[in-house]
């Protein structure tokens, strides 16, 4: 304890250096974005889509940049890039200085540009909203030149779902629809623009690998059985400046099935082997085939022939102006094949039917009411605290610890790029509830009659701990992490967002808030 001025001071516990770290931090990853920069600083509007090989692409324009001003015009909404690009009205080509946060273009455009580049405003924080939020994009699909049978949808959902999945999206709904007897897919993802989610339907993304024209393997798991995806696995391992740019190499292990791998040896036995200044190679080289487009040859070595290998090394390269560039295309391109050899290809080719945007369901004002709502509740219950225990410490306790936990949650899910939808607001607002009711027990068995001040605490924070325990068990099945292990729960796909928050706002509370709200109340006791 330390004195000033005759004010009583708190010496801070390592618990409450915990929580005071855990809170820092959590802040800088809701407000400062990789660079770093402030999100809520920033001046324009973002650029959410670009069409590649576009116009303004090989301007220079990409995914991410924010655009500041048009021909000397400040643009701070969607409005005013509108009125800054009046003069291409006429389908004439006309002259655009575009100055972003990177560089500043200077090129030639027309009227096309409006439909070759997706725009929005800066969001102030990381914070990614979900679909019922933010709205989205939404596809109705339908099977090319084929009457697809409800076993087919089924198949199809998975391997779209699987798919979907491994590249990254979070926030999506895809599930059947019948028409008149005709049966359709319907994809929606949020925060996805109608080209995105195109893009991503359309890649069939049928894999085969072949030696001349027999077919020596294709993507899935009946010949591949394993993919290597990172460490020694898998990597990018060159990048190289080239005529127009940089480019980068990626490889990958993949094992072949018993099946596969004798095939391969089968077809090798008959080549001739051909002797090379690198090398004593067969004949014929693997060709690597997407969509029935070459990725890469891949010379065989003559030790190979005839020989039953399970393991084999897949490689291909990415391009681009700058070598950042060509180093994420090379990690998309890696991501993209990596994701067709473990899902298979779609057993149909696809035909969009309708591609629309979604409107959000609740939007911006609805978040606000929700965060305002919560405050005062937390407000409300800080001040019937007051009036119970008589002590302005112990209510400023409650309500800070109250809005750490907020915080923490809210600066994980920044991390792990977690969409917030209605149901994980709902389990932010719970765990502030159960919260509450734990600071409260540890308030009121801290003031028992029974005991030392510090065997108190520890009996509140055990049974702090056992409500925990029991709470986590229960919600661990709607998160689908159990799924590989058939162990999920009746509606955990839609409870999916309440059990994630609920999740990390519980843990955190155990872990981080409730142990220092615990020393800040054993602070105030001993020195009330």
């Amino acid at each position: 304890m330390v004195r000033r001025e005759g004010q009583l001071q708190m010496k801070l516990t390592w618990r409450m250096w915990v929580l005071i770290v855990f809170v820092s931090f959590s802040l800088l990853a809701i407000f400062v974005s990789p660079g770093p920069s402030i999100p809520a600083l920033e001046k324009g509007l973002s650029v959410k889509y670009v069409e590649q090989n576009s116009s303004i692409f090989n301007q220079g324009l990409r995914t991410g940049d924010i655009i500041q001003s048009v021909n000397g015009q400040t643009i701070t909404n969607v409005t005013d890039f509108e009125n800054a690009i009046t003069i291409l009205s006429d389908n004439q080509s006309h002259k655009l200085t575009i100055k972003t946060n990177k560089e500043e273009i200077i090129g030639l455009f027309n009227s096309s540009i409006t439909n070759e580049i997706t725009l929005e405003k800066i969001s102030p924080t990381n914070l990614k909203a979900g679909l019922d939020i933010q709205g989205g994009a939404k596809a109705v699909v339908a099977a090319k030149d084929h009457e697809i049978t409800s076993d087919e949808l089924d198949r199809l959902i998975e391997i779209s779902q699987n798919r979907l999945n491994l590249y990254g999206l979070t926030d999506m709904k895809i599930y059947p629809q019948d028409v008149l007897g005709k049966k359709f897919m319907v994809i929606e993802i949020a925060g996805s623009s109608k080209s995105d989610l195109e893009n991503l339907i359309n890649q069939q993304g049928k894999f085969e690998a072949k030696i001349g024209n027999n077919t020596v393997f294709v993507g899935g798991n009946e010949d591949i059985t394993y993919v290597g995806r990172s460490g020694q696995d898998a990597g990018i391992y060159s990048c190289d400046q080239a005529s127009s740019g940089y480019v980068c190499e990626f490889r990958f292990v993949i094992y072949l099935s018993e099946k596969a791998a004798q095939r391969q040896a089968d077809l090798t036995s008959n080549l001739s082997v051909n002797l090379s200044s690198g090398g004593r190679y067969l004949s014929q080289p693997l060709d690597l085939l997407v969509d029935n487009q070459t990725l890469d040859s891949l010379q065989i070595g003559s030790d190979l022939k005839g020989q039953v290998t399970t393991q084999i090394q897949i490689s291909g390269s990415g391009s681009g102006a700058t070598q950042q560039e060509a180093l994420d295309n090379a990690k998309a391109n890696m991501k993209k094949l990596q994701t067709i050899l473990i899902t298979g290809s779609l057993p149909f080719k696809l035909d969009i039917v309708k591609l629309d945007r979604i409107s959000p369901l609740l939007g911006e004002q609805f978040v606000k009411s929700i965060l305002i709502g919560g405050s005062l509740a937390i407000l409300a219950v800080s001040i019937i605290i007051f009036a119970r225990y008589r002590k302005i410490k112990i209510s400023l306790a409650l309500l800070l610890t109250s809005f750490s936990e907020i915080v923490i949650i809210l600066g994980v899910a920044s991390m792990i790029k977690w969409n917030l939808d209605l149901p994980s607001l709902a389990g932010i607002i719970a765990t502030i509830g159960t919260g509450v009711d734990s600071q409260i027990m540890i308030l009121d068995e801290s003031r028992g009659n029974q005991g030392s001040l510090i065997e108190k605490i520890k009996k509140a924070l055990f049974i702090v701990f056992t409500a925990f325990a029991t709470a986590f068990v229960s919600l661990i099945p709607l998160t689908g992490f159990l799924g590989f292990m058939g162990i999920t729960a009746a509606g955990g796909g839609f409870l999916k967002g309440f059990a994630i928050t609920s999740l990390i706002g519980i843990t955190a509370g155990v872990v981080i808030t409730r142990p220092a709200f615990a020393d800040i109340i054993k602070h105030i006791n001993e020195h009330q």
